[in-house]
């Protein structure tokens, strides 16, 4: 079965003016478009990186530039400029959802008994009957 695309040429004509040069030294960087579609299969998928359909590329090429665009800041380069384009045209829905499915209170925001021994309160300041030093 053929890998569903998910980056159009509107969508990769934005982004490939935000994306890193090739290396000064070394060989040339595989084709930057197949290893945003590779990583974009393996999270639309959530199969693990071994599992990358070999159209896509290597799964060490894709993994490794993943983490390498998250160190030297691309992906909030590529964040901020689809972000800044959909605002411009009014495409963005900022309702979230957020209830007991999703995030789970700590226990004690759940109203539950602490276990254990109570904590003791301070002790009162007692004075002991000896003189004091001088």
């Amino acid at each position: 079965m053929p890998v569903r695309l998910v980056i159009t040429d509107a969508m990769w004509d934005r982004i490939a003016p935000l994306m890193p040069a090739d290396p000064v030294r070394g060989r040339r960087w595989a084709d930057h478009r197949r290893t945003l579609e590779a990583i974009a299969w393996k999270y639309r998928t959530n199969s693990p990186w071994r599992d990358l359909p070999d159209e896509l590329g290597s799964f060490q090429t894709a993994h490794k530039r993943l983490i390498r665009w998250a160190v030297d800041g691309t992906w909030e380069k590529i964040f901020a400029a689809v972000l800044t384009a959909a605002d411009a045209v009014d495409d963005i829905g900022w309702t979230v959802s957020v209830d007991s499915t999703v995030v789970r209170a700590h226990q004690h925001a759940a109203g539950a008994l602490k276990r254990g021994p109570k904590a003791e309160t301070s002790r009162p300041t007692t004075h002991s009957d000896a003189p004091a030093a001088g």
